[in-house]
């Protein structure tokens, strides 16, 4: 029976065995730093592969780079060895919701996340630190060797401290907020659905390098757009000593731009629409449009003769003073839409009869019901920060410069999100939680959000930090706590069946006592049993073995017992897991008979070695497709 892995998969060997199956002809072996063979990249044959000409060296060449880059991929490739444990305790409905609060450094949970979610995400919306000089960035601390940075990632600096400021006569502005950004949106990137978006929020500060680095992760040609949100209500701002600015950006990109279907605005003109006749009850208003249009490129197909309610003929010139010009529809179009109401025929004010057609609110030309909307404009002007703090005020809830739900519903609407999973890994006071439970109650829709954010300490002279609230978390986990309640009280019809509850999850170092050890390091069971951490649980054990096999972090979990053993059921039978000591035949039997997908247990956990002997023939006997694993 294998044992479990307990570190996340290594991009770089992944990438390596990808491209090994394109050019087999690059692959090559290498010793590597431990003296043992390991297959590697000829990256001189890999280049003749990918040009005619080779790019050498310091051969100029289009490029976006900045000190440290190479640090920043080896940090968004390197695996991690943390894990998730669970909070009950500060969790909503933890056995039966699909909403996840993480709490953590989001470079290492999203490496985590990548395990879990690979390629289920729809959207993403971050608002990451702003480099303003006086804001905060992550500190990655590039200095580390790999080895030292994944030991110690997530943790805090010498004087406790995860964060670090970033003032503009530091030398390393951009790029600290570079090395930053980077390796998070590389790894976020897996995370996208072949259909997903992913939102940015920023300013004039970083907006270029931003796109820049957008278009090196995500691709140029997947770039959506560059949103302009007018984001303050009267008055100047100090932003800038020249201008006042009161926009800020919200880049938008594609995981696969041919894949997205961005949803309409609802019409601006909809005065137009006037005219009314028989069918209003279900096409709704009309209002007429020349069927002759001279700005269209002509086509002899399109220019035929019309006949008119006294007998006479007219022809597209006639209505287009006597120029060259065609219909908007074939023959065999008008004809058959004629029929059926789509065209009416009158005199203009020259008195030269003209060929209309009906364009209809609520139906096409071709006779589908449609609701009729438009483009969503590249500029957002109706909603303001002033909503956002106006908002937290009367919710009581301590948090400066929170973007607006009202902003957030409407980026989710437009991608068309009715049933999929919505991440925010730059939480803040959750937002983006809020945004998705009130849309669903509007709507219907069975959305999810995940929230990650790192608990970075509040300010002890704030007013969050008077009020009680330590960490950033904190005072996300509380405004979800109160954005439900109102939301339930607002709408207890529409929201009783609706999930407004959140799994907590904390990011911890491995459960395991040696964070550096390979499964294959450990063949003496006593050595093993020893390497479980003290203060860990057997749902800490549970989860672990979530993440290494891929189980969403969100499935439904029971706690059964069996023949006196607890025995974990994760997504009604996919995954059981058993951690107890002492294991029996009996609940081993049990076990079986249920044929899971996944079995795991302690390597400590069978009775005896009689049970050992007799575990293999009994899961052959009643589930032999059962994958066993061990922890």
């Amino acid at each position: 029976m294998e044992k479990l892995n307990i570190q996340t998969t290594n991009i770089v060997d992944e990438n390596i065995k990808r491209i090994g199956e394109l050019f087999p002809n690059c692959l090559t072996e290498r010793l590597n730093a431990e003296g043992k063979p390991e297959v590697a990249i000829d990256f001189d044959q890999l280049r003749q592969e990918l040009s005619k000409d080779i790019v050498e060296g310091q051969e100029e060449r289009y490029q976006f780079t900045w000190p440290d880059k190479r640090n920043a991929i080896r940090l968004a490739n390197a695996p991690t060895t943390d894990t998730l444990r669970p909070c009950r305790e500060e969790s909503v409905d933890f056995d039966n919701t699909q909403n996840l609060y993480i709490e953590g450094d989001n470079l290492q949970v999203l490496k985590l996340l990548r395990e879990n979610y690979l390629g289920k995400v729809k959207m993403i919306y971050i608002d990451p630190p702003y480099n303003t000089g006086n804001d905060f960035v992550y500190n990655d601390d590039f200095a580390q060797s790999s080895a030292e940075y994944i030991h110690n990632s997530g943790q805090t600096d010498e004087e406790g401290n995860r964060l670090v400021a970033n003032t503009e006569n530091n030398g390393r502005f951009h790029t600290d907020w570079l090395n930053m950004i980077y390796p998070r949106l590389k790894v976020a990137k897996d995370l996208l659905s072949e259909d997903g978006v992913i939102f940015i929020s920023i300013d004039d500060n970083e907006q270029k390098n931003l796109k820049n680095i957008c278009d090196e992760v995500f691709g140029e040609n997947n770039f959506i757009a560059d949103l302009i949100w007018a984001n303050k209500e009267g008055g100047g701002s100090s932003d800038s000593r020249l201008f006042r600015i009161k926009h800020e950006h919200i880049l938008c990109f594609a995981k696969r731009i041919e894949n997205i279907d961005i949803k309409g605005v609802p019409i601006s003109n909809q005065d137009r629409y006037k005219g009314k006749d028989e069918h209003f009850a279900i096409r709704g208003p009309y209002y007429l449009q020349k069927l002759g249009m001279g700005s269209i490129q002509y086509s002899e197909s399109l220019d035929y003769e019309i006949i008119c309610p006294d007998g006479t003929m007219v022809k597209p010139a006639d209505n287009n003073g006597g120029k060259k010009a065609c219909w908007r529809w074939s023959k065999e179009k008008y004809i058959k839409n004629s029929a059926i109401g789509f065209v009416e025929i009158k005199k203009d004010s020259n008195n030269i009869w003209t060929v209309y057609t009906k364009q209809y609110m609520n139906c096409d030309n071709d006779g589908n019901i449609i609701k009729r909307t438009q483009r969503p404009m590249g500029i957002i002007e109706e909603y303001s920060s002033t909503q956002a703090a106006k908002l937290l005020r009367n919710m009581s809830i301590p948090f400066n410069y929170s973007k607006p739900i009202e902003l957030i519903s409407y980026l989710i609407d437009r991608c068309c999100l009715n049933d999929s999973i919505i991440l925010d890994f730059f939480s803040g006071s959750a937002t983006t939680a809020h945004a998705v439970m009130q849309l669903n109650s509007e709507d219907g829709g069975n959305r999810k959000f995940i929230m990650v954010q790192l608990p970075e300490a509040t300010d002890e002279k704030s007013e969050a930090y008077k009020a009680g609230y330590k960490n950033i978390c904190e005072i996300g986990k509380e405004r979800i706590h109160r954005a439900r309640k109102k939301i339930k009280e607002e709408s207890p019809l529409t929201t009783q069946d609706h999930d407004t509850g959140f799994r907590v999850l904390k990011l911890d170092s491995s459960n395991m006592q040696d964070v550096y050890y390979t499964p294959a390091d450990f063949n003496d069971r006593d050595l093993f049993e020893e390497n479980i951490k003290p203060d860990r649980t057997d749902e800490d054990l549970l989860f672990q073995s979530m993440i290494e096999l891929g189980i969403e972090l969100s499935a439904k979990i029971v706690k059964t017992e069996i023949a006196d053993k607890t025995v974990w059921n994760v997504s009604d039978g996919y995954l059981l897991a058993c951690f107890d000591e002492g294991v029996n035949e009996t609940t081993i039997t049990e076990i079986a008979k249920q044929q899971p997908y996944y079995f795991i247990m302690r390597d400590s956990s069978l009775a005896n070695d009689n049970v050992a002997d007799n575990f293999e023939q009994i899961f052959e006997h009643y589930s032999k497709d059962t994958i066993r694993r061990i922890i």
